[in-house]
């Protein structure tokens, strides 16, 4: 992450920068749709077809701004060095800046020295109400998706963990699955991104769960809402889906649709998250239909360039 330098005699038309995120169709801030045009539109965008970046600062009176550039490689030139923990300077130049939108879509752990602690800025009559993160309070769709990132970010964690569980085929009929959990900040390149924790993939019916509806569903069928998700999929090599709903990065596959997310490798297993069980990770094993359905997923997921 940028370093700020304390700052004299600053004032609103300045931007100490932060951070900083990338929005293109193969990478992109998953809080903000299942997609790459739900992500833009989420921020009033077209879905550009060559992406943006998104630098996330304040002013000079420690107001937060999100500023959106089309130069996609200079932001994603800063968020690379800032990952092997070199200085950058990101510092985008007036002719490549899109529009200004107040506030921040994503948590943002730091803070510009010598300015007000961070806060929106005052709203315009008129105005849309400032950019805000999801909140760590509640389950729902970006949660869900920040659940799948972390997955796909920890794969190797996870995928212990099933082992350790062990792993079957989807079930036609049955209950089995994992309970709902708490757990710790997902953290993403160039990115702070707060989230909510997962449980280990537990399989088995007697999992306790937390919540009313979660001990609900996990002792009726989990793997309901997988099944569905499956099927959808499948539906997507026949009608393929918008842009940036299946994509691919370093080896491992992601996949979103409504209310469910899924994280694969193309030539092991799956991970399924689904809005109606908050937290849970489904374990999906290999069996006889789910290795021909991943390989023609990745065979199609977009990639970064």
């Amino acid at each position: 992450m940028a370093d700020a330098d304390p700052i004299a005699d600053a004032d609103a038309d300045e931007l100490f920068v932060l951070t900083a995120a990338l929005l293109t169709p193969a990478r992109f801030p998953s809080v903000l749709g299942d997609d790459y045009p739900a992500a833009c539109a989420a921020l009033g965008l077209s879905p550009y077809a060559e992406g943006y970046g998104l630098v996330f600062g304040q002013d000079g009176l420690g107001a937060r701004w999100t500023v959106v550039v089309d130069d996609v490689s200079l932001v994603a030139v800063a968020i690379s060095s800032w990952d092997c923990g070199m200085a950058y300077d990101l510092s985008p130049d007036e002719r490549s800046v899109v529009t200004g939108l107040p506030g921040w879509p994503l948590p943002v752990a730091t803070a510009a020295p010598g300015v007000p602690a961070p806060h929106d800025p005052p709203r315009e009559e008129g105005a849309p109400a400032p950019l805000s993160p999801p909140s760590g309070e509640r389950w729902g769709p970006a949660q869900r998706r920040l659940g799948a990132d972390e997955v796909a970010l920890q794969w190797a964690s996870w995928r212990a963990r099933a082992d350790d569980g062990g792993t079957e085929p989807v079930p036609a009929t049955g209950p089995g699955g994992p309970a709902p959990g708490t757990g710790g900040p997902l953290t993403g390149s160039g990115e702070n991104l707060s989230g909510a924790g997962l449980a280990a993939p537990v399989r088995g019916s007697g999992a306790p769960a937390s919540g009313g509806a979660a001990r609900a569903a996990l002792s009726g069928d989990p793997y309901s809402g997988v099944r569905k998700a499956l099927v959808e999929l499948h539906g997507y090599l026949e009608d393929p889906p918008p842009v940036g709903r299946v994509r691919s990065s370093a080896g491992v596959l992601r996949a979103d649709g409504p209310g469910w997310s899924l994280v694969a490798k193309a030539d092991d297993m799956a991970f399924v998250l689904l809005d109606e069980l908050p937290r849970a990770v489904l374990p999906v094993g290999r069996g006889p239909q789910l290795p021909a359905l991943l390989a023609a997923l990745d065979a199609m997921a977009v990639r970064p360039s």
